[in-house]
């Protein structure tokens, strides 16, 4: 069975001869997503140690639950608990997909960044500066990065299976 020419006005080529081994219309495999610019990584890593921070929060207060620190509601500290795992395992993810280059983890690092500026101030106001600023800068430098145009561009593939063939 012959398939048709690769360009309807050239003639297709018969098997014996000199033909081009591979047609025309197919394109070369390359890459479709550009190069991960350097600000992505910059912001996957810093949502990386907030949640890596986050977890670690949450282990000492696990261990604190653990040794019979004073709690009003042992059922409230062990649901804070949950919450602090939870909220951890989507900030990972958040870093990972973003990395990758996901639309939707943008969206998600901007609302935790958010999150971060809520509990960084009045930290920061409240006698404790150094645990403040530690939550200000990098939320603040988050937050500039997330609308790099670079970052933009980069981070613009949508979730969903790839092509069959």
């Amino acid at each position: 069975m012959s398939r048709p020419p690769a360009q309807p006005s050239s003639p297709s080529p018969e098997p014996g001869e000199n033909g081009p081994s591979r047609r025309q219309d197919v394109p070369e495999p390359s890459s479709s997503h550009p190069r991960r610019p350097r600000p992505v990584g910059v912001l996957s890593g810093i949502v990386a140690a907030e949640a890596t921070a986050l977890l670690g929060s949450a282990a000492w207060y696990g261990l604190q639950l653990l040794t019979g620190a004073p709690v009003l509601s042992f059922w409230g500290a062990v649901f804070t608990l949950g919450l602090l795992l939870a909220f951890s395992a989507w900030l990972y993810a958040v870093a990972v997909f973003l990395f990758r280059g996901f639309r939707w983890p943008r969206a998600g690092a901007l609302v935790a960044q958010l999150f971060v500026l809520t509990i960084g101030f009045p930290t920061l106001t409240g006698g404790y500066p150094l645990a403040g600023l530690a939550m200000l800068v990098p939320a603040a430098v988050s937050i500039v990065l997330l609308f790099n145009k670079r970052v933009i561009q980069y981070a613009s593939r949508a979730a969903g299976s790839p092509p069959a063939l």
